[in-house]
């Protein structure tokens, strides 16, 4: 499952202790289920206020259990109609919660259940629910059990039969899980269709759709010569928006065949886009349900960033039929197997398709922006966490991102050939069966020869490694001796910490000629202290740590004055310049910060030099001139002053685009990128344009806003367009209302880039920001029920660090009465928000207090969800 790129926290040993109804479930208490459900059929008699779900569960014994008689199944929120054990209607039931219990002598049976849901009812979007008229589904991780009574756990594995029935005209597209192998009339004007999945699946990859939909119909062919049909079901006015899905969808087989050899194994792939959605998209096995922004694009509504987002969420629910389908995960502390895993295959994808150096430099902001704060506040676990109040709290930057991230150390420790050596056994093992995390490591080994328990820790311990970094250089000697330290802070439930095995790419570069000094070294820095010794280093050398962000660790150097500057413009490594750019950024800005006056020069030079190179893209260009954001700047800070922070940024941009004004007008003054070109070069054009007019903006508004309003009108895409207005919203000329009325008057009928319209005004770096979000709480178009346009607004907003820390303290009032209220219809959404209060207790005293004063408003509200109880206590813990 793909979730959307602001992601939350998940649990971890030492929580703040649960209430009575919120009981912490443990790791270490597994056990293997009591019974197995080895073929389920399932009778769907459908209709958007009432569905009636009757289902034939066939159980019988597990060898690997203790032998109890009983049979508890799963339930939430619904009740039984009716209970038959073997064909026979029996009483020798009974409730326990909202559990179905049942006594059974032997060792098979056939249960028999019937109950009724009530699709339209559901906010909470999961289970079986309506959208827009349609019904479906959303099991990951325990909707099931809102559709009917089962052992709602991922390593019960059945064979579904799925039959359904339903209004012709209301319903005439009737979905599910593997192939239809029946269709007909029914009485009236009602249709029914059957489906028979052949592969065994955990009940959370269950998928059921109903509705008026049309398709976009393609075909693949695989590599064994069978034809793959291949449809993408939406609204018909919606047609025309599929292609690109489509595209990347047989992009992605292609690709999985080629790099990791895997063929899909049905004849049919079905993806299906609901406008309701709490994630970004959802793997069920050959019947993919999602978000609407994750399929519906074209020039004219979509980004470069959405067609590529696109792209990534298809390749990465397509990838699941292997990393997460036919191999699926034990129990749930082992989601990162599957994820973890897919996101590592996404990334390559998306690299290969796209630019590798700037696909590797957006993976790692995702990861500083949302992981590394996980690691260092209250909600800090590892990648496999020990304990969780609410599973759906677990969908985590750090189980996804870290999670792949872990991945690519195995593959850079290992080498392509014996990682696909690894990744094939992997596949041949443990077909059709619910794996570990343990199980993913060992078949590594068994397949590559190499011992990587070392890296085991990864799984347990939390928190992200800090690295510091000395070079001395012997002349006489001609030897470089590099001096490392690690060091692991405390976590919740881990005060102690072990070292951790960092593989750490390495080159030295000459300070006077700029040539690398010989090959590339991967060091490996498993100690708390530990030296590497280069020889024949007669230049004196510049240190190169870390390329391609080899390690998932925070960094510091010692550097020489002037040392940054030649490496980000030395360095062969595109993401190492990138990092050097950064770090020279990010020592102006931190000093600044600090009230130390602030040293633009050296920044100026080196982004001057990047912007005149004729040896760089675009694309790499616009990244490497980005300015480090606040929140990475407050991780830098021992504490943290948002409005400190926010006047250093804004004097580095001031002079930064004051002294390079002609430089940024030129490259926002560069064409030859259509719209319609996706290509990588088109797409770095675009993104440079945008980023350098909002230097030009930070030295000069009027002429600025005069540019973006200029470019806003001319845009025949939606990459320019939204630019011009990022631009514009921050700031205090005419043009801002003008063009935020006009993108509103032109697109007011289209709810996703009506979702791009309130994200844009959450996002404005004003001090009014506050002000202008809470007029549009009350717009018509807002609403809390969809989690996009909940997102859109009340999650950008939580995410502008400037804004939502206003000192006022109004930001944390109005995100901790969303939660509240959003907690009532959608428990999973409002939990979401929440990460935002996280790191309190690293704010200066008075944005701390009312930090925590909101958070104890919200962990006081009555009814409270166990969703948002968790990740509340955790934070005030």
């Amino acid at each position: 499952m793909a979730d959307i790129r602001t992601t939350t926290d998940g649990a971890q040993a030492a929580e703040a202790p649960p209430s009575p109804t919120h009981v912490a479930i443990r790791r270490e208490d597994y056990r293997p289920p009591e019974w197995l459900v080895p073929q389920i059929e399932l009778k769907f008699t459908l209709g958007l206020e009432e569905t009636r779900v009757q289902s034939k569960l066939r159980v019988e014994r597990n060898p690997a259990g203790s032998g109890q008689s009983r049979l508890t199944l799963n339930g939430d929120g619904i009740a039984p109609v009716g209970v038959w054990v073997d064909g026979a209607a029996t009483s020798a039931w009974k409730m326990q919660g909202d559990d179905l219990v049942i006594d059974l002598p032997g060792d098979r049976h056939e249960i028999g259940i019937e109950n009724l849901v009530h699709p339209a009812a559901n906010t909470k979007l999961m289970g079986l629910y309506a959208s827009n008229g349609m019904l479906c589904t959303q099991c990951e991780a325990e909707g099931f059990r809102r559709i009917t009574f089962f052992p709602d756990r991922p390593d019960v594995l059945s064979k579904y039969r799925v039959r359904m029935e339903g209004d012709a005209t209301q319903f005439p597209v009737l979905l599910s899980n593997g192939n239809r192998v029946g269709a007909g009339e029914s009485e009236g004007s009602r249709h029914w269709a059957e489906w028979e999945d052949p592969f065994p699946k955990p009940c959370y990859l269950f998928a059921l759709v109903a509705g008026d939909l049309k398709a976009n119909r393609d075909s693949f062919t695989t590599m064994s010569g069978r034809k793959v049909d291949l449809a993408i079901w939406v609204r018909e006015a919606d047609l025309p928006k599929t292609g690109h899905a489509m595209e990347s969808l047989k992009q992605s087989m292609a690709w999985d065949e080629r790099v990791y050899g895997r063929e899909y194994d049905l004849d049919l792939f079905n993806i299906v886009a609901v406008s309701d959605f709490n994630m970004g998209a959802m793997e069920n096995k050959s019947l993919n349900i999602f978000n609407t922004a994750y399929v519906l694009a074209d020039k004219e509504t979509a980004t470069d960033g959405d067609f590529d987002n696109i792209a990534r969420v298809v390749a990465h629910e397509y990838f699941h039929n292997w990393s997460g389908d036919r191999v699926t995960c034990r129990d749930w502390f082992q989601l990162s197997l599957k994820e973890g895993f897919t996101v590592f295959r996404d990334q390559g994808f998306s690299a290969d398709v796209g630019s590798p150096a700037v696909k590797r430099i957006e993976d790692v902001r995702v990861l500083r922006a949302a992981q590394f704060p996980e690691d260092q506040g209250p909600l800090a676990h590892a990648v496999r966490p020990d304990s969780y109040i609410e599973i759906s709290n677990f969908y985590t930057a750090t189980v996804y991102n870290k999670g792949a991230e872990l991945i690519r150390m195995f593959h850079t420790v290992l080498g392509p050939e014996k990682f696909r050596a690894g990744t094939d056994l992997y596949f041949e093992r443990h077909d059709g069966e619910a794996a570990t995390c343990d199980d993913f490591v060992a078949a590594l080994e068994d397949g590559s020869g190499v011992d990587l328990s070392a890296f085991k820790i990864w799984y347990s311990q939390a928190g992200t490694p800090r690295v510091r970094a000395r070079l001395d250089h012997d002349a006489a000697t001609r030897t470089a001796t590099l001096h490392l330290e690690q060091q692991e802070d405390p976590t919740p439930g881990q005060p102690f910490k072990e070292p951790m095995p960092l593989p750490l790419r390495t080159a030295l570069f000459g300070e006077e000629s700029g040539a690398q000094l010989g090959e590339e070294q991967l060091i490996i820095l498993d100690r708390a202290k530990q030296t590497f010794t280069f020889e024949n280093i007669g230049e004196t050398p510049l240190l190169s740590i870390n390329r391609g962000f080899s390690a998932p660790v925070v960094l510091t150097a010692e550097r020489r004055p002037g040392e940054l500057e030649k490496l980000a413009q030395a360095d062969t490594d595109p993401f190492a310049r990138y990092e050097a750019m950064q770090e020279l950024m990010m020592s102006a800005l931190t000093a600044a910060a600090r009230g130390e006056k602030l040293d633009a020069e050296p920044v100026i030079r080196a982004i001057g030099a990047t912007l005149r190179s004729n040896a760089l893209d675009p694309a790499f260009k616009a990244e490497a001139i980005l300015l480090p954001s606040d929140t990475l700047l407050a991780d830098r800070m021992q504490v943290v002053d948002p409005d400190a922070i926010h006047a250093a940024r804004d004097a580095l941009r001031e002079a930064i685009g004051t002294a390079l004004k002609d430089d940024m007008l030129a490259a926002h003054r560069t064409d030859g990128a259509s719209g319609d070109d996706l290509s990588p070069a088109a797409k770095g054009i675009r993104r440079l344009r945008t980023v350098a007019l909002g230097y030009v903006a930070a030295a000069d508004e009027a002429q600025a806003a005069g540019l973006a309003k200029a470019q806003f009108d001319a845009a025949d895409n939606m990459t320019d367009r939204q630019g011009a207005l990022g631009v514009l919203v921050s700031l205090n000329q005419p043009e801002r209302e003008e063009a935020l009325q006009a993108f509103y008057d032109r697109f007011r009928d289209d709810a996703l880039v009506i979702d791009k319209w309130f994200a844009l005004q959450a996002a404005a770096q004003r001090p009014d920001t506050i002000d202008q979000v809470l007029r549009l709480v009350s717009h018509p178009d807002f609403t809390m029920g969809n989690p996009n346009r909940l997102r859109a607004l009340v999650g950008m907003f939580g995410g502008n660090h400037w804004a939502f820390h206003n000192a006022d303290g109004r930001g944390y009032d109005f995100l901790a009465d969303m939660i509240i209220a959003a907690d009532k219809l959608n428990p999973q959404i409002a939990a979401r928000l929440v990460p935002a209060f996280g790191r309190w207790k690293r704010f200066e005293p008075k944005r701390s207090a009312m930090m925590k004063a909101a958070l104890e408003r919200i962990v006081a509200s009555p009814g409270l969800s166990k969703d948002v109880y968790e990740q509340v206590s955790k934070s005030l813990a």
